[in-house]
Parts: structure tokens; sequence; C-alpha cells
């Protein structure tokens, strides 16, 4: 049998960079070599698109691997792959791919819209407030709120707010990363994520979940540097899990994702509330999804042959494809 050849994108134009160089070197390394024959591009921080060897290639002859391949694995955490930029080049180069289209990249890595989508299926979200650059500092501080912008990821930009003196430098911190800002309540409550991943036969497989314990924001900082402690699997009655799932699955069909996505909630007394959707989450072999996985039997690369073999089930990509997803997520939205 002939090896499948797979183009792994790492890298990427934002505050994500180093994270997504680590997911992709690693799901390089994971690819069985009698299986697939492993192509890695990269997107310095320029934008600017290189090999192997660390050549530059220029978008042109990028696409042109692109097409030449049987599936792209697209590991760009944040904006500019992410957010469904990927997705689309996919799209148009007539490429498979693992992961979410267009439309659930774009609306999970928008956490507004994804508040939207999520509160008009019941899963519920913080409070919170949407201030744009121009008025953002026309907010006036009532309570304990967390500031994040509204498009970035791995905590970027991310600010729990004590007092009114500390607004400013939040929001300042916030539009740093995006021109819009969200201002939220502050939950109260276990930090849990689920992952779910939807199988070639289109059944989902849902993950232990797993609670991240850790004194304050889990920032960016606390993310990467070693002090948070993760429980796999969360500790959690039948009642809890199960609310958990099903708002997970509920989000997951929404947002009409596909391959694998991690859910991020608080457990509160009154239930899960909805912190966010990572539609690539961390890939490393390490990070939380392959954890959750792993605690269920499920290794590594096992992994990331059910993304491969859900992409290859799946219709052909094209504007057709894209059409379709996009009018599946509004109808379910």
């Amino acid at each position: 049998m002939s090896r499948l050849r797979v183009v792994v994108i790492g890298g990427g134009r934002n505050g994500e960079h180093e994270v997504s160089l680590a997911s992709a070197a690693a799901v390089a390394r994971a690819l069985d070599p009698r299986r697939y024959d492993v192509v890695p591009l990269t997107i310095d921080r320029a934008g600017d698109w290189r090999g192997a060897d660390g050549e530059a290639l220029g978008l042109r002859r990028a696409i042109d691997e692109v097409r030449a391949c049987d599936l792209v694995i697209p590991v760009v955490h944040g904006r500019h792959g992410e957010d469904g930029t990927l997705a689309a080049l996919c799209e148009l180069a007539g490429t498979r791919y693992v992961g979410s289209g267009v439309t659930a990249g774009a609306i999970g890595m928008d956490k507004h819209l994804t508040k939207l989508v999520a509160n008009s299926v019941g899963v519920p979200t913080a409070r919170g407030v949407l201030l744009r650059r121009e008025n953002a500092h026309a907010y006036r501080f009532r309570e304990p709120v967390v500031v994040k912008p509204v498009t970035a990821g791995s905590s970027l930009g991310v600010t729990l707010v004590h007092a009114a003196s500390e607004l400013p430098g939040a929001i300042d911190a916030a539009l740093a990363f995006d021109d819009r800002v969200l201002v939220e309540q502050v939950v109260v409550g276990r930090e849990i994520d689920i992952a779910v991943v939807r199988r070639a036969d289109g059944s989902m497989l849902v993950s232990p979940a797993l609670e991240i314990e850790h004194d304050g924001l889990f920032d960016h900082e606390a993310k990467y540097d070693g002090r948070a402690v993760f429980h796999v699997p969360a500790r959690l009655d039948v009642g809890e899990r199960w609310e958990l799932e099903r708002a997970a699955v509920r989000l997951y069909d929404a947002l009409d994702c596909a391959g694998l996505v991690r859910l991020d909630f608080f457990l509160t007394a009154d239930g899960p509330v909805l912190n966010e959707v990572n539609t690539t989450p961390g890939l490393t072999a390490e990070s939380q999804v392959p954890r959750m996985f792993r605690a269920a039997g499920v290794s590594y690369p096992q992994l990331l042959d059910l993304l491969v073999d859900d992409a290859l089930a799946g219709p052909p990509p094209g504007p057709v494809a894209a059409g379709l997803s996009a009018q599946r997520a509004i109808l379910s939205a």
C-alpha cells in the first residue's frame, strides 16, 4: 500500500507561533512512517512560507505542495490559521484537510460569536459586554471582570481585574491582540475541559474530562510554566459528567465542527458555563487533549489516525462543500 503524502503546517503569524511550532513538530514525529510521507511546512512570524530545511518557498510553491499532497494537517493555533484561514486555503486548493471547516474555525475563534451560538442552543456563557477599540476605555468598572481579546488564543492578552485602577492596563493588553475586547463577569467554578473528535463513520468520541488546578487566572504564563496541575479524568459524578458532555456535543454540532475540538467550561453550582472553544487545540504529546484521550486508552498516534481517517472519509473539499458547511452551521445556530 502506498503511503499517504501529508503536509503538516505549523508556525503562523501571531502570538502563538512557538506553541504551533511545537504542536506541528510533535504531529510530524508521531505520524507512522509506514503509513505517512510527511512534508513539513512552516509559516514564519512574518507570514512567509518555508520548507523543511527553512528554505523560503513563497505562497505559490507552498500551494503547489498543498495541491500535490493527499491530506493537510493544519496545526497553526490562533489567527491566520485556526480561524478558518488555512481551511479556506485547502478548500481553494481542492485538498482534503484535518479539522473544522472555514465557518466553524472562524466562529470558534471569535469568542463573541461563539457566545451567541452557545446561548442559542442552551449552553450558558458568562455575562459580558463587547467593546471596540474606539470605545473600550469608556467602559466603567462595576465588579471584578475578566478582560480578553475577542480572537486571540492561548489566553494571550487575558487579565483578571479586581479594581477600577487595573482596568485601563487590562484593556490595553487585550487591544494589543485585537481591535475588539470582551469584558466578562468572573465565573466561579471548577475549570473543566472536554474534547470531542468525530470518527470516520460520523460518530463522536468524547474524551474523559480534564480538570485544571491552579492559583489565580489560568493565563498564558500559567498555561506554559508548569504550575498548573491537570487531573485526568476529572473528579466528577455521573450527572456532572453527563451535563458537560451534553453541552460539548451540542456546541460541536451547532458550530458544525469536524475533527478534534477542545471545549473549556467552568463547572458551577448551576451547571456548566462555556469559557471558550478551541478548534485547533495544542497537539504536543503532553498537551491537554492527548492526555485526555490517553486516559481513555487512545494513544497519541491513534488519535492522529482518527483525525486522518475522518478527513479522508468526508466529501472532497471545494466551494460546494464549503457552502453546504456554512449553511448547516447557520441553520444549527
